[in-house]
C-alpha cells in the first residue's frame, strides 16, 4: 500500500496531480483545497495518499494533511458517499468546518458540495454525529459546545453569540471555538453582547 508520496510535481489535471517519485510518475486525485496548496511544476511536494483498489482499477487519492485523509475515509462510511463525493465535500469545507457542520447538524453547509443533495446531506450529518476519525484531535470544550448547539441544549446567549459571529463572516468552527474559550474562562452566564465582544477578541488574537 502507498501511504505518502514525496517527490516533484510533474503536472496538473483538472482534479489530479502528477508526482514524480524517483522517475515514476503517480497520478493522484485531490480535493481542490489540496490542489490549490501544491507548489508549481518542478517543485518538491508531499502528499498523503489513500490507495483504492477495485477489480477494474487502482486509483490514488492525495491529501495535504493526515486529517484530510482521515475525514475522506470517514465520509465514505456513509451510504451513497464514494470517493468523488468525499473529495467534493473536502473541496468546499476544511476539516474543521466539516467537523463543526456535523456537530452542529448543519446540513446546509454540507449540502454546498457538488453531488450532495438534501437527503444525503441529512444522512451525512446524522450518521457522522459524534464520530471523529482516529487520531484527530479537537478541544473538549469546543466539541461540547458544538454538540450542545446541535442538540438545541446550549443556552440562548451562547447560541446567539455563535450565530452573530457566523453572520460576521466567521466559519461555524471558528465561531464556536472562540465562544467555547470565553465560556470555559468566564462561564455560561455572560451576556450575549459580551460573549460576542470577547469572542471577537479571541478570533483576532
Amino acid at each position: 500500500m502507498i501511504g505518502k508520496l514525496k517527490g516533484l510535481v510533474d503536472g496538473f489535471g483538472d482534479d489530479y496531480v502528477h508526482i514524480d517519485v524517483g522517475g515514476v510518475v503517480y497520478e493522484t486525485f485531490c480535493s481542490s483545497k489540496t490542489m490549490s496548496g501544491l507548489p508549481q511544476v518542478g517543485h518538491a511536494a508531499v502528499v498523503h495518499v489513500e490507495m483504492i483498489v477495485r477489480e477494474d482499477m487502482i486509483r490514488l487519492y492525495g491529501f495535504a494533511t493526515p486529517e484530510e485523509k482521515a475525514w475522506f475515509n470517514t465520509l465514505m462510511t456513509v451510504q451513497g458517499v464514494g470517493a468523488r463525493v468525499a473529495l467534493s465535500i473536502l473541496s468546499v469545507l476544511t476539516t474543521g468546518e466539516l467537523q463543526s457542520a456535523i456537530a452542529l447538524q448543519d446540513k446546509a453547509m454540507v449540502g454546498r458540495a457538488s453531488g450532495v443533495g438534501p437527503k444525503l446531506a441529512v444522512r451525512l450529518v446524522t450518521e457522522l454525529k459524534g464520530k471523529i476519525p482516529t487520531g484527530i484531535g479537537i478541544d473538549a470544550g469546543t466539541l461540547g459546545l458544538q454538540a450542545a448547539l446541535g442538540e438545541g441544549t446550549a443556552r440562548s446567549n451562547v447560541s446567539d453569540a455563535v450565530s452573530a459571529l457566523s453572520n460576521l463572516g466567521y466559519s461555524a468552527a471558528q465561531a464556536s471555538a472562540a465562544v467555547a474559550k470565553v465560556v470555559q474562562r468566564d462561564g455560561e452566564g455572560v451576556e450575549t453582547a459580551t460573549l460576542i465582544r470577547l469572542g471577537l477578541r479571541e478570533l483576532s488574537s
